[in-house]
C-alpha cells in the first residue's frame, strides 16, 4: 500500500525530523545498490535505538507497508533495493561497538558499525573479527550478516556465519526476540543466530549481534606462485588444500586480473597465465615449516615462480591490487555480471576449464579470480552493450555458468548473496522441498510478507 498520510505521521512519531526523508530526491540514493539495480521507496527512516525498529515494524504492518533493511547499499544483488515502494531503513546512524569483552573474545555491536571500524576496534585488544570482504571500509556488519560476507581469511577462519554468536532482532510481526550467547559452544534448540546470517533481511531485522573474535596472529608469511596458464594454478589449489596445512588466505587470479592488478599496483605484479597469493598466519618459530610445506604443494606442472614476498610494501601492494580488481574490471567492457560461485576444492580444476569453453561459445570475456582456497571463484563475464552479439548472448551464458556450477556440485553464491540477481536460479540450485521448508519459515517469521519482498525466494 501507499504511504498514507496518517503512515507518515505515525512514522515522524517514532522518529525525529532528521530521521524521515520522503522527498524523492533525498530518497533516491537509499533506492539502489552495488548491483546498479534501483526503486524508489516511499520514505526512509534512520533508527538509532531498538525500540524505534520494534514500533517502525508494528506500525508497516498495520499500514501494510514492505520495510528493506539496508547498510551502505555495497551489496551486488540487488537485495537492498526496494522494488514495492514502502520504507527504507537505513542503519548508518545504529553504529554503536557496545562492548569489546577480551576475555570472552567477543564483541557486541549495533548493525550500522563498518567492519574496518570494528577491525580497527577489536585490533587494540589483540583481535580481529574474521569477515573481511573488499568493501570492508564501507561494508556494514548489518550487511555481512545479512549476506554471510566472507573474504580471503574465510578459508582458515570462516564467513560470518561461522562468526556470530548470538542476535537481537524484530520480527516481521513486530516481537522481539535474542538468540544464542557469547559462548562458543551451544546445543540449546535450533540456532536462530545463524539462520539469520544469510537470510538478507527477509526474516527479521537484526539490531545488535554478538561476533566471535580471533586472536591476530603473531606473524605471518606470503608466497606468491605464477603459472603457465589458469589449469595449472587451479590443480595447485587442489593440492594445497589437500595437505595439513591450512592457509589463512589462498588467492587466485587469471591472466586478465593479473593484466589489471598490474595497472593498479605497478610491474611489481607479474605477468602470467594465473597467480596464487598464499598466506599462513602463527608462532614465528612454526611459520618456516608451514610455509615449506604449503610452497612445497604450490610445486608441480605449470609453475613458473615461487616466491617469498618479504618486504611488507611488496605483500601490501599484491593485496592492494587483489582488492582493487572488481571496480577496475569496467575498464575491459562497460556491463559487467559479477558472480561468486563456489565448488568443492578438488573440482577447481573442472571449473576452470569450463568457463574457458563457455566463453569461447558465447563470445564474451570471463575474468576469475577469487578466494580459490575454499573454492569461491568471482566469475566475472564482461561485455559492451552496444555489441547485439554480446548482449543477446550474456544471459545464456550466465546461465550457462550457474548450470556448470551446479553440475560440478557447486553453489550460486559463496559471499555475495541472492537478492534479485540470482533468484531466478535458485530452482536449479535447491530441491522443492527444501524450498518449500524455507517459504514456511519465512511465514513463521513474517506472515504479512514485508520484510524485504521479493528477494532471495523464487516466485
Amino acid at each position: 500500500m501507499p504511504l498514507t498520510a496518517s503512515a507518515l505521521d505515525a512514522l515522524r512519531a517514532i522518529f525525529p525530523a532528521d530521521a524521515v526523508l520522503t522527498d524523492p530526491a533525498d530518497c533516491a540514493p537509499y533506492g539502489r545498490d552495488d548491483s546498479k539495480r534501483e526503486a524508489l521507496p516511499d520514505a526512509v527512516v534512520f533508527p538509532v535505538r531498538h525500540e524505534q525498529v520494534t514500533a517502525l515494524v508494528r506500525l508497516c504492518r498495520a499500514h501494510r507497508l514492505p520495510i528493506y533493511a539496508r547498510g551502505r547499499g555495497t551489496g551486488t544483488t540487488g537485495a537492498a533495493v526496494p522494488l514495492g515502494g514502502g520504507i527504507v531503513v537505513g542503519f548508518e546512524r545504529m553504529n554503536r561497538i557496545l562492548a569489546i569483552d577480551a576475555e570472552n573474545r567477543v564483541a557486541v555491536v549495533e548493525p550500522g558499525v563498518i567492519n574496518a571500524d570494528l577491525q580497527a576496534a577489536v585490533a587494540a585488544h589483540g583481535f580481529f573479527w574474521p569477515p573481511d570482504p573488499a568493501s570492508a571500509t564501507t561494508c556494514t556488519v548489518g550487511g555481512n550478516i545479512a549476506c554471510n560476507a566472507g573474504g580471503p581469511r574465510a578459508v582458515k577462519y570462516g564467513a560470518t556465519r561461522d562468526n556470530v554468536l548470538a542476535v537481537r532482532a524484530v520480527t516481521g510481526t513486530g516481537e522481539d526476540f535474542r538468540f544464542g550467547k557469547a559462548t562458543s559452544k551451544a546445543a540449546t534448540g535450533y540456532d536462530l543466530a545463524r539462520l539469520m546470517v544469510g537470510s538478507e533481511g527477509t526474516l527479521a531485522l537484526v539490531t545488535e549481534a554478538t561476533l566471535k573474535l580471533v586472536p591476530l596472529a603473531a606473524a605471518k608469511a606470503t608466497l606468491r606462485a605464477t603459472y603457465r596458464d589458469i589449469e595449472s594454478a587451479a590443480a595447485a589449489v587442489a593440492r594445497i588444500m589437500a595437505q595439513p596445512v591450512t592457509p589463512c588466505a589462498l588467492e587466485f587470479m587469471d591472466d586478465e586480473a593479473l593484466r589489471l592488478a598490474r595497472l593498479h599496483g605497478g610491474e611489481s605484479i607479474p605477468l602470467a597465465g594465473a597467480m596464487l597469493i598464499v598466506e599462513v598466519d602463527g608462532q614465528p618459530d612454526a611459520l618456516p615449516a608451514a610455509a615449506e610445506a604449503l610452497s612445497a604443494a604450490a610445486r608441480g606442472e605449470g609453475l613458473i615462480e615461487l616466491a617469498a614476498a618479504t618486504d611488507p610494501r611488496e605483500v601490501e601492494t599484491i593485496w592492494a591490487a587483489r582488492k582493487a580488481l572488481s571496480p577496475s574490471l569496467r575498464s575491459i567492457a562497460p556491463k559487467k555480471i559479477n558472480e561468486d560461485v563456489v565448488v568443492p576444492v578438488s573440482r577447481l580444476p573442472e571449473l576452470v576449464a569450463g568457463l574457458k569453453a563457455i566463453a569461447a561459445r558465447y563470445g564474451i570475456p570471463i575474468v576469475n579470480f577469487g578466494h580459490a582456497g575454499n573454492g569461491n571463484v568471482h566469475v566475472n563475464l564482461l561485455y559492451h552493450p552496444d555489441d547485439p552479439a554480446q548482449a543477446a548472448n550474456a544471459p545464456a551464458c550466465l546461465s550457462a555458468v550457474f548450470d556448470l556450477v551446479l553440475g560440478l556440485d557447486g553453489t550460486l553464491s559463496g559471499e555475495h548473496g541472492i537478492g534479485l540477481a540470482k533468484r531466478p536460479f535458485m530452482r536449479r540450485a535447491l530441491d522443492p522441498v527444501a524450498i518449500a521448508l524455507m517459504r514456511q519459515i519465512k511465514s513463521a517469521f513474517d506472515p504479512d510478507g514485508l520484510l524485504n519482498p521479493g528477494k532471495l525466494l523464487p516466485d
